[in-house]
């Protein structure tokens, strides 16, 4: 009954005109489609059709193929492993798992958290090569891998994340609050399948059925245990949390919720997670503390982005006593570059990946949200390691 009632309540949102979210930027897009000689694009490019040309023999990718059977035994129940919790060596059967915090368990493979990304790394690699080249074959291979992994009724993944990042042992099998965050995979790829409307192969009867899913996930993490848990929490989770509701919102037509998430998004978010000299307390108590201090901007950056689309900016927002995103950016841009201080918190490994990604969230904020810091330029022109088969590039370098 309770299915019936939220597609009846899709269908009525869906009589308002589409508005697709967007973190990426159309007009430079087209650009680049105008300019896919330019030295800038081109290796970039001819990277995306190869990548594009191997999942044209790539097959689909399914929650039915997990090894693992979910508490609910159905398989069409997306169910992914806690990523730091190990066996307990300390117990007969292991159970229940211990967190070994910053350190991933291999046994991830055995269920859907991976799949779920290649699936929408793969849909939007498609959208991508489609976009550039018209050729309809990418469109095809897209629209296969949506049906398999969201539409078709024998291999599709149930819209909910009740036994995502699980930890064996605990709960009776049942998912975690963080487990939400895997679907943050879905957010760019939403903006790919905006690509593909005005393509013929993709119908609007498949971006019909594509949002009703979206809109039946929306309302699981709206309503869900799970899902309110993530609301709640403080760190880069409440952060991701706020950005996915914003982008499946804005998919599946509940404008107004998308408002008012990104209106809240200040006082809830940036007053309370950074500090007035722009630390960010909860992500510098981790083991990976320069990794998820860079994480939770990048995720602040998508926010901005797709609330600029919107026309509201939300990224100079700041408190009575100066906290704000901008201050968060300064904060690490001292511990990076020729003159960097020494980092004072653990990183356990990782950092010039780390350091490399941070480069790229200063080279968008300083491009897409405020022009002004070219201080931010000149770090990312003087450090980022720029490789010219990089997606980065077509999706947001200006050249």
């Amino acid at each position: 009954m309770k299915n019936r009632l939220v597609i009846l309540v899709f269908l009525l949102f869906m009589i308002i005109p589409s508005k697709a979210q967007s973190i990426w930027d159309r007009e430079h897009l087209e650009y680049v489609k105008r300019s896919l000689d330019n030295p800038f694009y081109s290796k970039a490019y001819q990277s995306l059709l190869k990548h594009a040309d191997k999942a044209l023999e790539e097959e689909p990718l399914s929650v039915m193929m997990k090894e693992w059977i979910p508490a609910s035994g159905d398989m069409h129940d997306y169910m992914s492993l806690a990523r730091y919790y190990w066996p307990d060596p300390t117990t007969p059967d292991g159970l229940p798992y211990i967190n070994r915090d910053g350190r991933s368990n291999p046994e991830l493979e055995k269920l859907d958290r991976n799949r779920l990304s290649t699936t929408a790394n793969r849909i939007e690699t498609l959208s991508l090569a489609w976009y550039f080249t018209g050729d309809e074959k990418y469109v095809k291979k897209a629209v296969e891998f949506i049906e398999v992994w969201f539409l078709n009724k024998k291999t599709r993944m149930n819209p909910n994340l009740e036994y995502a990042q699980m930890v064996p042992g605990r709960d009776g099998g049942k998912g975690r609050g963080f487990g939400v965050l895997d679907a943050y995979s879905f957010v760019e790829m939403l903006d790919a399948v905006a690509l593909l409307e005005s393509s013929k192969s993709f119908t609007a009867r498949d971006a019909k059925r594509l949002k009703q899913w979206f809109f039946m996930l929306l309302d699981w993490i709206l309503s869900s245990d799970q899902g309110r848990s993530e609301k709640n929490q403080a760190n880069n989770h409440g952060t991701a949390y706020d950005v996915q509701v914003v982008a499946f919102a804005l998919y599946a037509g509940q404008y107004d919720l998308a408002h008012k998430v990104i209106s809240d998004f200040p006082e809830k978010r940036t007053f309370t997670q950074i500090m007035p000299d722009g630390s960010q307390p909860h992500e510098l108590r981790r083991t990976l503390s320069f990794h998820y201090s860079q994480y939770n901007l990048t995720h602040y950056i998508d926010m901005y982005l797709m609330a600029r689309k919107l026309g509201v900016d939300i990224d100079h927002a700041v408190s009575s006593d100066g906290r704000n995103f901008y201050k968060a950016m300064d904060f690490l841009v001292q511990y990076v570059g020729d003159d960097a201080k020494e980092w004072k918190w653990q990183q356990l490994s990782g950092w010039n990946s780390v350091e490399q990604k941070f480069y790229k969230d200063l080279y968008r904020t300083a491009v897409y949200l405020d022009t002004s810091r070219n201080d931010y330029l000149n770090l990312y022109d003087k450090y980022a390691r720029n490789d010219w088969r990089d997606l980065f590039n077509i999706l947001y370098l200006k050249k």
